[in-house]
Formats: structure tokens, C-alpha cells, sequence
């Protein structure tokens, strides 16, 4: 397959529709036997998780990378979105904590962390990625906006383009990376 990418966890939207878009039933970020029955190692050009890395703990999270790392193109790349530990908003952080907010059907109730910049730039890296911050908040609370192209992996709960976000005012933001293998 020329230009392959993937979606990890796509649910039931489909942003990306020239994008493969796969379940964890079908695709286990953990599984590398998964990657094998259905790709080669170095075809693939693009991954996008948008909100699914926090499901696993920091070494989970660091093998998962490691494996998409090994099916990964040299100069492909992971586009990854998380919540934000350093997002100022209280409610946002009930929302996204450890164990999730309430009931164990909720989709939070399964995060094993929340990353922040410092902690998923240091996953990635550790799995031998070179990594860029497109959207963040630093210690402060402060967020910080790279420009990033949404064809290269659209991400919604963003900036530009989750609904909560209006009149100049962040209601609902991610860390969003990219983590490229080096060429």
C-alpha cells in the first residue's frame, strides 16, 4: 500500500476518511503480533491516536510506541493527541484524571495517566522518536499554539476546531505531538 495511515481507537468518527481506521479489537497498540498480520515493518507513513495513549501507563504507552516505531516509514510520524495535565481548568481535569470522573462505563474511567509535555516528549523519545509540540500548555497553565496541518492527521479536540472553544476563549483543549521516526 503507498501512503498508509492509520487511525488507533477511530470509534465511530471518521475525520480522517482517506485514513485506515482501526479498533483496538482489531489493532491492540500493545499487540505486535496485530501489526504483523496486517502490515510490514518500515511501510507505513502515518499513525493518528487522538485520545487514546492516556489508556495506557507511561512504559505501556513507551512499548506501544516502540512497536508503531518498527512498522513506521523512516521520517513517518505518530500524530498524537492526549489531555493536557497542564490545562488550568478544573472541571477539564476532573474530567480526564486517573480513573476517570465516575462510573466505570465512563470513557475516562480506563486513563492510566495524564501526560503532560514533559512526560509524553520523554515517551516518545525514549521509543527513539524525534518529537515537535504542536499544541500545549506549560507549567503555568500557559498555551502554547505551533501551527500544524490538519490533512497530515485531523485532530478535534483542538484549537481550531473542538466547539467548545469559542469567542477567543480555550474551553476544551489537547496535547497534541508529533512524534517522527528519524529518517
Amino acid at each position: 500500500m503507498n501512503n498508509l495511515k492509520i487511525v488507533i481507537g477511530a470509534g465511530e468518527y471518521n475525520n480522517n476518511p482517506s485514513w485506515l481506521l482501526t479498533q483496538e479489537s482489531e489493532l491492540n497498540m500493545l499487540k505486535r503480533d496485530d501489526w504483523t498480520k496486517r502490515f510490514k515493518e518500515n511501510t507505513v507513513d502515518a499513525i493518528l491516536a487522538e485520545h487514546v495513549w492516556e489508556h495506557l501507563d507511561f512504559d505501556e504507552g513507551k512499548e506501544a510506541a516502540r512497536i508503531c516505531y518498527e512498522f513506521l516509514k523512516p521520517g513517518g510520524y505518530i500524530r498524537c493527541a492526549v489531555p493536557d495535565g497542564f490545562f488550568p481548568n478544573d472541571e477539564y481535569q476532573r474530567g480526564v484524571q486517573i480513573g476517570g470522573p465516575g462510573p466505570k462505563d465512563h470513557p475516562a474511567a480506563s486513563h492510566k495517566i495524564v501526560h503532560n509535555y514533559k512526560t509524553i516528549t520523554k515517551m516518545f523519545e525514549e521509543a527513539g522518536f524525534e518529537v515537535s509540540l504542536l499544541e500545549y500548555c506549560d507549567e503555568v497553565g500557559e498555551f502554547h499554539y505551533n501551527d500544524w496541518d490538519e490533512k497530515k492527521g485531523f485532530i478535534y479536540r483542538s484549537k481550531r476546531f473542538d466547539h467548545r472553544n469559542k469567542d477567543g476563549k480555550l474551553g476544551f483543549v489537547s496535547l497534541i505531538v508529533d512524534a517522527r521516526k528519524p529518517i
